[in-house]
C-alpha cells in the first residue's frame, strides 16, 4: 500500500501533496517502530502522535484510525520484504532461486528486526496480516519455486512442492524468531544449514 492509496475519512480523494506524503511516511515509520517495541495493543493513537511530535487530530487528518496507520505500516514492511526477496530470486533459476529465497528472506529480517517483529505481530492477528507458514499465498509462491527447480531437474522427481514449502517456511520462521530472541544467534549460518539440508534431501546429483 502506498501513501496515495489511503484516502482521508470524509474528504474527497485527490492526489496528496509532497508534504502530506512525507507526513504519512513519517507516521508509518514511527508506527513500525512502536509496534515492534510495544506490540499492536501497546501502540495507541496517542503514542503514535507523541512519537511523530503531532497532535492526535493531526494523525487523524492523514489516517482515519490507529488501525489504518498500522495497516499502512504493515503494508510498507511487506512491500520492502517482497521487493528485497523478489530481486534476489529474480537473478537466479532452479534450485538457486529457492536458495536465494531462503537466504534473502532471513537476511532482510536480520537487517530489519523491527520489520520482523511487525510481521510476527501481524501473524498473531493483531496487525491485520497473514504471512505465517500456512498463508496460502506464501505457500504457493515457495511451492512454485520448488516446482520450477524440480522441472529444471535440480530436485528429485518425487519431491512434493507443497510439503517442502510448508517445511521451509516453518523453518525460516523459527530461524527469524530465534534471531529476535537471541541477537547473538547466527541466522545467516542457520539459513545456510537449512539450504544444505534441503539440498542433501532433495537435490539430484550434479549432471
Amino acid at each position: 500500500m502506498t501513501p496515495e492509496a489511503v484516502t482521508r475519512k470524509g474528504r474527497p480523494d485527490r492526489p496528496l501533496t509532497i508534504t502530506e506524503q512525507a507526513r504519512r511516511a513519517q507516521l508509518v515509520r514511527v508506527t513500525i517502530d512502536l509496534v515492534a517495541r510495544h506490540g499492536h495493543a501497546g501502540t495507541s493513537l496517542a503514542r503514535i502522535a507523541e512519537a511523530a511530535d503531532l497532535s492526535k487530530a493531526a494523525v487523524l487528518y492523514h489516517f482515519p484510525s490507529k488501525d489504518a496507520v498500522v495497516r499502512a505500516a504493515y503494508a510498507t514492511v511487506i512491500e520492502a520484504l517482497t521487493t528485497a526477496v523478489g530481486a534476489a530470486v529474480a537473478q537466479r533459476d532452479g534450485a538457486a532461486a529457492l536458495e536465494a529465497y531462503v537466504r534473502s528472506l532471513v537476511g532482510h529480517l536480520r537487517t530489519h528486526p523491527d520489520h520482523a517483529r511487525m510481521i510476527i505481530e501481524a501473524i498473531s492477528g493483531e496487525a491485520g496480516g497473514d504471512d505465517g507458514p500456512r498463508a496460502t499465498s506464501r505457500q504457493r509462491s515457495v511451492a512454485d519455486l520448488i516446482e520450477a527447480a524440480r522441472s529444471a531437474g535440480d530436485y528429485r522427481e518425487q519431491t512434493d512442492p507443497d510439503l517442502l514449502a510448508v517445511l521451509l517456511n516453518g523453518a525460516i520462521d523459527a530461524i527469524v524468531a530465534e534471531q529476535l530472541a537471541r541477537p547473538e544467534f547466527d541466522s545467516a549460518r542457520a539459513a545456510d544449514e537449512l539450504v544444505d539440508l534441503v539440498n542433501r534431501a532433495y537435490r539430484n546429483p550434479p549432471r
